[in-house]
């Protein structure tokens, strides 16, 4: 990986030219815009930088040159990171004759922290995942991208969900990234008993929405990768037909209208209660429209993810 270091805000004691011999060892400067800012990239030893004209003819910002061609290849690479983050997310619901499954996934920025999935762990068991890291925007998705990864290397294990929890705590911790956490939820549908197991690492407990109404499920554990050894208690509900689970992540419950109150709970349960019955995707756009209508122009400072399980 190519890391861009930045001089320090204080200029040097001694004048410096911008040349790449007076760069640091295995650097050379590149000067962009007027403002004289200069950014040094790393070379590999004995490697020596191409002259600027050869540099000019192939595109490489030079020192009298604007921001505008840096803007636009990292506005491409944005554009590159947000479509592989979508080919991440499930495309499809997933249709069973036993339940449905189906996602939202509503980035803040062009990629996002949020992570989900479902899949099909065998003909009687049905998993699904979703979480919400620390951060916003690529260095979010970077790490999100890496506790998908690592989850989806230890689902087909077939693990009860509480420990697979701790598992992928314990190996987040192993290389732990300072500042970096999740919140994640992971749940296994059994489809003859009718049974949701599921374990939640920080984030919003689920809904239980049924023909009587709409209650939260119970729910709570550390967020992973905060601290070693943490442990999960496991969650089982039995299901009926008809009956839906909604799972979210906390951009939902949070977010604000132009008075800067919040969506919260409460709202999320009576929307659920009045389309209970309703098929998954539709109670999904449902809330969705109701969290729009609540939220008008008010900027918003979080991903969004939430996912519908219903049992036919």
């Amino acid at each position: 990986m190519i890391e861009h270091y930045e001089k320090a805000a204080q200029p040097p004691k001694a004048p410096m030219r911008r040349d790449s011999s007076f760069a640091p060892a295995g650097l050379r400067a590149v000067p962009q815009g007027s403002c004289g800012h200069e950014t040094w990239h790393p070379k590999v030893p004995g490697w020596r930088p191409p002259p600027d004209e050869v540099l000019s003819s192939q595109g490489w910002p030079l020192a009298n040159t604007d921001l505008s061609w840096l803007m636009r290849v990292r506005e491409q690479e944005l554009e590159e990171a947000r479509y592989l983050q979508r080919r991440m997310v499930p495309a499809e619901p997933l249709q069973h004759p036993a339940v449905e499954l189906t996602c939202k996934f509503r980035p803040l920025a062009q990629v996002g922290g949020d992570f989900l999935d479902f899949f099909r762990l065998n003909n009687e068991q049905i998993g699904f995942y979703l979480g919400d890291v620390a951060g916003k925007g690529l260095p979010a998705a970077f790490y999100g991208a890496l506790v998908a990864g690592t989850l989806r290397g230890m689902h087909k294990s077939g693990v009860p969900p509480a420990l697979l929890l701790e598992m992928l705590n314990d190996r987040l911790r192993i290389r732990a990234i300072p500042g970096r956490y999740c919140a994640v939820q992971y749940g296994v549908f059994h489809v003859s008993s009718h049974e949701l197991r599921y374990a939640t690492a920080g984030l919003p407990p689920p809904l239980h929405i049924t023909s009587r109404g709409c209650r939260q499920l119970d729910g709570t554990g550390l967020p992973s990768a905060m601290f070693d050894h943490a442990r999960y208690d496991p969650y089982t509900v039995r299901l009926t037909a008809g009956d839906s689970v909604f799972f979210t992540t906390d951009g939902l419950l949070e977010a604000r209208n132009p008075e800067r109150n919040e969506f919260g709970s409460e709202r999320l349960a009576a929307v659920c209660a009045q389309n209970a019955g309703v098929p998954a995707a539709i109670l999904l756009s449902r809330v969705f429209a109701a969290a729009d209508a609540f939220t008008g122009t008010a900027r918003q400072y979080d991903d969004i993810t939430a996912a519908v399980l219903r049992v036919a």
